[in-house]
């Protein structure tokens, strides 16, 4: 049996975006995508994104968004594509910068964060996951 499943995890006590409008937001992306699974993720202080990306990616400081491949399948065939994790501080002040409500800031992260969990890397695919991100961004109104 396939589907789609996001779960998501705040434990921050300072406001966040509403969780089930970034759910619904990433389910209707996999749809987009075409793509069946289960995504987790986490919405976390910049400490927490920090520890992460040194500990993962040997990198100092806080980012805005990491993402952990998993592609493992269940029993009953549905595949855990991976984690994403949000970096709440980072979120809000890149939405103060565009003057965007915090929201659509994370939504722009989850959509980078997802494509990372779909395979794509900027880093090394020369512009596929930038033209892609741009697209998917201009059909959710994402664009700065």
């Amino acid at each position: 049996m396939n589907r789609r499943e996001v779960r998501i995890h705040c434990r921050l006590r300072s406001p966040h975006p509403p969780e089930d409008e970034l759910a619904a937001f990433l389910l209707d992306l996999l749809g987009r995508l075409g793509v069946e699974g289960e995504v987790g993720v986490r919405l976390a202080s910049d400490r927490a994104v920090a520890l992460a990306n040194r500990r993962y990616r040997g990198r100092r400081g806080p980012t805005d968004v990491l993402s952990f491949p998993s592609g493992l399948a269940a029993e009953d065939g549905t595949v855990y594509l991976g984690d994403i994790l949000v970096g709440m501080g980072r979120a809000r002040k890149a939405a103060q910068e565009a003057g965007k409500p915090v929201v659509w800031e994370v939504k722009r992260l989850l959509l980078h964060g997802l494509l990372h969990l779909l395979g794509y890397d900027h880093e090394t695919d020369g512009g596929r996951m930038e033209r892609k991100e741009r697209r998917l961004r201009r059909e959710w109104g994402l664009d700065p």
